[in-house]
């Protein structure tokens, strides 16, 4: 990514629009607006954005519509859904068909900037040098290679968001270790968890689905009470230059 990260803000409510694209253009993004899906589709087509700050109510369809749509697209665009609702149900749909976090409205925008932030940083790995010497990751016959942002099995790329790959690492540098959620949470995503919080839950589902095979070991454990433990031997080994 160069130059200033580019933000398409997708939300029916024009005060909205208007206050994300003042605060968020104060920050350093450059920000496009849309007020529904069909608006939605056309910039991401023209204007390609790096982020989707993207509403799940709009009036043309559903935030989680679009983020379905966009699972295919290469490269894919990283989305934070906004929700009104109280219940999570679409929020675990949301994170299920690949969106990268969420964040409830109201929201403050200092919040929502720093989700972005991340959610960037964790989309842009060619953006930060790395601290030391690359290295992979060997796993229940899977390699995962952290520069590259890329896990694969018998020479095929296993496509994973930016959140279940960030999970995925957590793991593969505590090996053995039971990790509790809050602990989880904190690590890839920076914040508290709030007790009706399921999104680790539902990216270990993801992570299980997409890693495991009918053949293959076990790879991560549920403790009960504890939180969650992968549950086969890894191998860290330096990358060729």
């Amino acid at each position: 990514m160069t130059g200033s990260p580019h933000i398409l803000v997708v939300d029916d409510d024009a005060e909205i629009r208007s206050l994300l694209a003042r605060y968020l253009g104060g920050q350093g993004f450059r920000v496009t607006t849309a007020q529904d899906r069909r608006d939605c589709m056309a910039r991401v087509a023209d204007a390609r954005p790096d982020l989707i700050v993207l509403d799940v109510m709009l009036p043309d369809g559903t935030g989680l519509e679009i983020c379905r749509s966009l699972q295919d697209q290469r490269p894919r665009v990283p989305v934070i859904l906004l929700t009104a609702l109280k219940e999570d149900v679409d929020r675990i749909v949301g994170l299920e068909i690949g969106a990268d976090d969420y964040l409830g409205k109201p929201f403050n925008p200092r919040e929502l900037t720093a989700r972005i932030r991340a959610v960037l940083r964790r989309s842009s790995p060619e953006d930060a040098a790395p601290a030391e010497p690359a290295r992979s990751y060997c796993f229940a016959g899977l390699q995962a290679m952290p520069d590259q942002r890329r896990v694969v099995a018998g020479g095929m790329d296993i496509d994973l968001t930016g959140a279940e790959f960030d999970l995925l690492m957590v793991f593969l540098e505590r090996p053995g270790r039971v990790l509790s959620r809050d602990l989880l949470l904190d690590l890839t995503q920076g914040r508290d968890r709030d007790p009706l919080d399921r999104s680790i839950d539902v990216l270990m589902s993801r992570l299980r689905r997409k890693l495991s095979s009918d053949a293959g070991p076990m790879i991560f454990k549920t403790v009960r009470n504890g939180g969650y433990q992968l549950a086969v031997p890894v191998q860290a080994e330096k990358t060729e230059p």
